[in-house]
Formats: structure tokens, C-alpha cells, sequence
């Protein structure tokens, strides 16, 4: 048994193209071909049919799928743990933050937390912008922790495996740049114009699942997926936006921003970090345990 040919078999059982499979994974058709026999081999039984077009997976094949995806799982994991064991990697840990927290929330509460336990390294990976891409960081176990907002209108969907310690309370507040009068350059009423959140961010879910159904019609002048640069845009007067108040504290003290909405067009989140219980480093379990101390 090989890895890789673990590997080959999930690529092929994702495109069921020999030829696409084979690309992704840059070996040639008859190589991949090859090493998807010898795993056949080693198994027992055919896990592709090959009489169809394009294949498909044997019965065999379907139940093999999850088997091969918790194999690998566990082997990865298995080997960042082996490699953090020792030295400075013995108190690294590796992060996927929400790109507001990662400088409003995080610096102050890794300090806190490494007054408690000693020195700790953080190695943060970047917001991608997608919340999927963000929770699959976490599942791949690319992310010892996930430091992410949270609210009923943006699902995560994970595992029981994974858990969770709530660190925070955030609120998401509409704001706008003032006009010459001293009162909102922009208001939420039909047309107002909105610099808003790409779909797939968890500010985009989170606007559309609380607000949706009551928002007034808007003209969208900007879309983007951190919030930083949408205040940027607000602040030069392009719009309103829903901002985390951390962000804007200053602005609006100063009045370069000002509320757009009453208080009712706030929206409340949880501050949440997640783990996965089976990430069994010991710099882990101690953040862990620390937590759960309060």
C-alpha cells in the first residue's frame, strides 16, 4: 500500500475521468491507471468499472471512499503531530482567523493567554474569504484552530468531532461617512447605497440571513470580502456598510463615521474558537484545558 495511491483513488472517485484524475494529480493516463490496479490489487476487488462511460465506482468503490478519506486524514494528522513534537514546533500553533479578528481580537487574546501558559508561536494562515474554505482549513487539519464569528444565520457544518470555547461577543453595526450637515451620508431606505460583503463571506451570509428579508431595495456600489477595506469605501463616501463596531471604534468617536440605523439593524455574534478533538498535540490540549478554566 502507497499513499499516493490512496490519493489517485479520491481524485478519480471525485472526477471518475481517468484523464482528468490523472492531470490533477500530474502523472500520465497509463501511469495513474496503473497505480489505481495496483491499489485494486492490494484491496482485493475492483473498485472501478471501467465497461461504463464515463466510469463509475463499484459498490466496493462507494464504501471504500470514507475509508480512504479518514486513512489519510489520520496519517496527515498523525505526521504534523510527530513534527510539533519537538523544540520552538513544540509550542507553534497554527491558526485560520477571520481577517477582522486576526488584528482587533487575536493580539490582545494570544498575550492573555500567553501570560497563562508561556511563550506560545503563532503561525496565522490567511482569511480566504470564504467561510467553506475557511471551516475546510480546520476538517484538512491544515489549522490546529479556527477563530471565526459566529451567528444562527451562518451554519457550521461540522462533525461532532470538532468543538468549540466562546471567547467574545462582537456587534455588527450599519455605518456611513457624515455629510457637510453632520447627519449619514447614507441611510437603510429603498435605493441606499450599499457596500456589501461577497456571498460566500461570513459577513455575506450573515447580512443576507439576518437582514434580507427586511433590507429596502439597494444599489450595490462595491463588493468586497474584509471588512477593512470596506470601511475604506465607506469612509471616502460610497455607501453604508455592516461593520464589527471594533473596527470603526475610533472613527466614530472622532466622527469620521456615524451610525446609519437605529440600534434594531445591529447584529449580534459570537467570538468562537474551534478545534478538532482529535488533534491530540499537547500545546493544543493545553490551550484547550486553559480555556475551559476560564
Amino acid at each position: 500500500m502507497e499513499v499516493k495511491w490512496l490519493e489517485d483513488f479520491l481524485a478519480l472517485a471525485q472526477t471518475l475521468n481517468f484523464s482528468k484524475a490523472a492531470d490533477e494529480r500530474n502523472v500520465t493516463q497509463s501511469a495513474f491507471s496503473r497505480r489505481i490496479r495496483q491499489l485494486e490489487a492490494w484491496v482485493g476487488t475492483s473498485l472501478i468499472d471501467r465497461a461504463t462511460y464515463p466510469s463509475r465506482l463499484t459498490e466496493a468503490g462507494h464504501r471504500f471512499v470514507p475509508i480512504a478519506e479518514q486513512t489519510l486524514q489520520g496519517l496527515y494528522q498523525a505526521r504534523r503531530n510527530l513534527q510539533h513534537e519537538e523544540g520552538t514546533d513544540a509550542r507553534t500553533v497554527t491558526l485560520t482567523a477571520l481577517h477582522t479578528l486576526s488584528f482587533t481580537f487575536f493580539p490582545d487574546w494570544l498575550t492573555d493567554l500567553s501570560a497563562r501558559l508561556g511563550p506560545i508561536v503563532s503561525h496565522m494562515r490567511p482569511d480566504s474569504g470564504s467561510m467553506e474554505q475557511n471551516l475546510d482549513s480546520l476538517v484538512d487539519g491544515d489549522s490546529d484552530f479556527l477563530l471565526t464569528y459566529q451567528n444562527q444565520h451562518v451554519p457550521m457544518l461540522l462533525d461532532p468531532q470538532f468543538e468549540h470555547h466562546r471567547l467574545g461577543a462582537e456587534t455588527i453595526i450599519p455605518v456611513s461617512a457624515p455629510n457637510p450637515d453632520g447627519q449619514p451620508m447614507h441611510c437603510v431606505e429603498p435605493g441606499f447605497a450599499h457596500v456589501s460583503y461577497q456571498k460566500t463571506s461570513f459577513f455575506g451570509q450573515l447580512v443576507a440571513g439576518a437582514l434580507a428579508t427586511r433590507l429596502p431595495t439597494d444599489n450595490r456600489v462595491h463588493v468586497g470580502s474584509m471588512s477593512v477595506g470596506l470601511k475604506g469605501m465607506v469612509m471616502s463616501g460610497w455607501g453604508l456598510a455592516w461593520i464589527p463596531e471594533s473596527l470603526v471604534t475610533v472613527e466614530l468617536e472622532d466622527g469620521r463615521l456615524m451610525r446609519a440605523a437605529d440600534p434594531e439593524w445591529d447584529i449580534e455574534v459570537e467570538i468562537r474558537l474551534y478545534r478538532s478533538k482529535e488533534n491530540r498535540r499537547p500545546i493544543v490540549k493545553r490551550i484547550w484545558e486553559t480555556l475551559a478554566a476560564g
